[in-house]
């Protein structure tokens, strides 16, 4: 048998609107599993970026170098890497909000170009070999702390730009960074299109990779892409996520190496962030019953048949966000009734 851990982001919805937005959703899966298992002590941290690194780093959360570990995945060489990644900044009253952009490859390598003539001879360098993932290389391991990007989307930011002992070096870059991407002609283009400006980076993933990654699971599944960047840094085998959830998949592993289906397996399923973040309540309900029908029927189903003998739920919500241990025993636990999902999000 095997055990898995489950990771899903954004489940559990803010107090004020969880039980109308989840009225009438059923999900008889995974409320058993939420209701069957125990709970973990103590707080479990809050955001995916944070957790990944708490399972795979031997040093732990607060030192993932995810700049580095997504710099290697995407070709570039190990250094002292932050992630550089293209946004757009709008500021609305007293709020600045952060949006996503989806620049050409043209746009990116011409952006960088930009970039690196500026602060040629500043001990940086910007590089772009995903039009979305950018980068910039610095001399010295940078001493600020940053927050992960795909937290803020849809978000103000005014309270999360850098921290620490050189912080206020790298707002001054900051704002000269927005200054030159503001008054390029590529943004001049994409007005005429009626596309948005890239008038930003948004600065994240500080740390320099000094040690072998964890490897405490036999296989890996996500939708996620960082998911997938850790993974391959681990020297996990990682296969992309499907519609429906597979006890016996398909995989070639070296000769000896279990295959994908034994020992322990780590799922993370993201499909409810983009949903939150846009503010889309419909599509987040019927993501989520996709997901019930597709994957956690299939492990309810698997763990009663003895295939999984313990799933491990860490439900990432903020100052909301718990773990539920359910093992195989407690699936015939029918005295620990099944209660609506926005009943654990008001705990």
């Amino acid at each position: 048998m095997k055990s898995l851990r489950l990771i899903i982001p954004d489940l559990f919805l803010p107090k004020d609107f969880a039980a109308e937005v989840s009225v009438d959703l059923r999900l008889p899966a995974l409320t058993k599993l939420l209701a069957r298992g125990s709970t973990t002590p103590g707080k479990i941290l809050g955001n995916l970026e944070n957790l990944l690194g708490e399972l795979f780093c031997q040093s732990g959360a607060n030192d993932a170098p995810i700049a580095a570990i997504s710099a290697v995945y995407d070709g570039l060489p190990q250094g002292n890497w932050l992630r550089a990644d293209p946004v757009n900044l709008r500021l609305q009253r007293d709020q600045l909000l952060l949006s996503s952009v989806l620049p050409s490859v043209d746009e990116a390598q011409q952006f960088c170009s930009s970039l690196n003539e500026y602060f040629a001879g500043q001990g940086m360098a910007f590089f772009a070999p995903h039009p979305q993932r950018w980068y910039v290389r610095l001399d010295e391991p940078p001493n600020i702390r940053t927050t992960p990007l795909p937290e803020l989307f849809g978000c103000n930011v005014r309270r999360d730009l850098p921290t620490g002992e050189d912080a206020a070096h790298w707002h001054k870059l900051f704002n000269e960074i927005q200054m030159l991407l503001y008054a390029h002609s590529v943004n001049d283009a994409r007005e005429v299109r009626g596309e948005p400006t890239i008038n930003s980076v948004w600065l994240w993933g500080e740390g320099k990779m000094e040690e072998p990654l964890r490897k405490d699971y036999q296989s890996v599944s996500s939708d996620d892409e960082l998911v997938k960047m850790f993974s391959s840094a681990a020297d996990i085998p990682f296969l992309a996520w499907d519609k429906q959830w597979n006890d016996s998949p398909t995989l070639t592993l070296p000769q000896g190496e279990r295959g994908y289906f034994e020992g322990n397996q780590l799922l993370v399923w993201t499909g409810l962030r983009a949903a939150i973040q846009q503010g889309d309540l419909a599509a987040w309900r019927d993501a989520l019953q996709a997901f019930e029908i597709g994957y956690v029927q299939p492990l309810w189903q698997a763990m009663q048949s003895g295939k999984i003998s313990q799933i491990k739920i860490d439900v990432l919500a903020g100052d909301n966000s718990r773990s539920f241990n359910v093992m195989r025993s407690a699936a015939w636990n029918v005295w620990r009734r099944s209660k609506p999902l926005a009943q654990f999000s008001l705990v």
